[in-house]
C-alpha cells in the first residue's frame, strides 16, 4: 500500500426526503465516501498503526455501516423492490432478485469488517488472522458494495422511478423520514 493522505471526512452529499430518489442517490455517495475513508485507513494503518486519527475513522466508517447503510436498504427493500417484482420486466425482477442477495452478503460481509474496525478502535491491531486477511475482507466489501450501486443506478432506480407517482413518491419520503425520526 502507499502512503495515505490524512483520514478525513468531507461534507457530504445532502438531499431531503422529499426527494427520495435524490436522498437514495445521496446516500450512494456517502457509501462511496465511507469505503474511500477505509481504503485511506488500511493504508494509514500500515504507515502509524492503531493510533488516534485510525480510531476515529474506524468509529466513523462503523458508525455509517451500523445505521445508515441497513437504514438505506430497508428503504429499497421496502420501496423499490416490491413495485418491480410486481410490476417490473421480467430481466428488472431478476436484477431485484440479486440486490436482494447483495444486501444479505454485503450484511454478512460487513460483520467481518466490524470486527477488524472493532480491533483498530481497540488498538489490538492487527486482528487474528492478520491485516493482509483484514485487507482482503475490506477490499471485497468495498467491491461489491460499489458493484452493487452502479447496478442500482443504472438499472433499478431507472426501472422503478416511472412505476413511482407524486403522490406515492410524497408517502415514500414521508416513511423514510419517519423510520429515522425525522419527521
Amino acid at each position: 500500500m502507499n502512503k495515505a493522505s490524512p483520514i478525513t471526512l468531507h461534507a457530504a452529499p445532502s438531499a431531503g426526503f422529499d426527494e427520495p430518489f435524490e436522498m437514495l442517490q445521496a446516500c450512494h455517495e456517502r457509501v462511496e465516501r465511507m469505503l474511500g475513508l477505509l481504503e485511506r485507513l488500511a493504508a494509514h494503518l500500515l504507515d502509524h498503526g492503531a493510533e488516534a486519527t485510525a480510531q476515529r475513522a474506524a468509529v466513523d466508517v462503523m458508525r455509517y455501516f451500523d445505521v445508515a447503510g441497513p437504514a438505506h436498504h430497508e428503504d429499497e427493500e421496502r420501496h423499490l423492490f416490491p413495485r418491480l417484482l410486481a410490476q417490473g420486466s421480467a430481466e428488472l425482477q431478476q436484477v431485484v432478485g440479486q440486490m436482494q442477495h447483495d444486501h444479505r452478503t454485503m450484511t454478512m460481509a460487513w460483520a467481518g469488517v466490524r470486527r477488524d474496525l472493532q480491533a483498530v478502535v481497540a488498538a489490538a491491531w492487527p486482528p487474528a488472522g492478520g491485516a493482509d486477511a483484514a485487507w482482503a475482507r475490506w477490499s471485497a466489501f468495498a467491491a461489491q458494495y460499489r458493484e452493487h450501486i452502479a447496478i442500482e443506478e443504472t438499472q433499478v432506480y431507472p426501472g422503478v422511478r416511472p412505476l413511482i407517482d407524486e403522490p406515492t413518491l410524497a408517502d415514500m419520503g414521508d416513511e423514510m423520514a419517519r423510520r429515522r425520526g425525522v419527521r
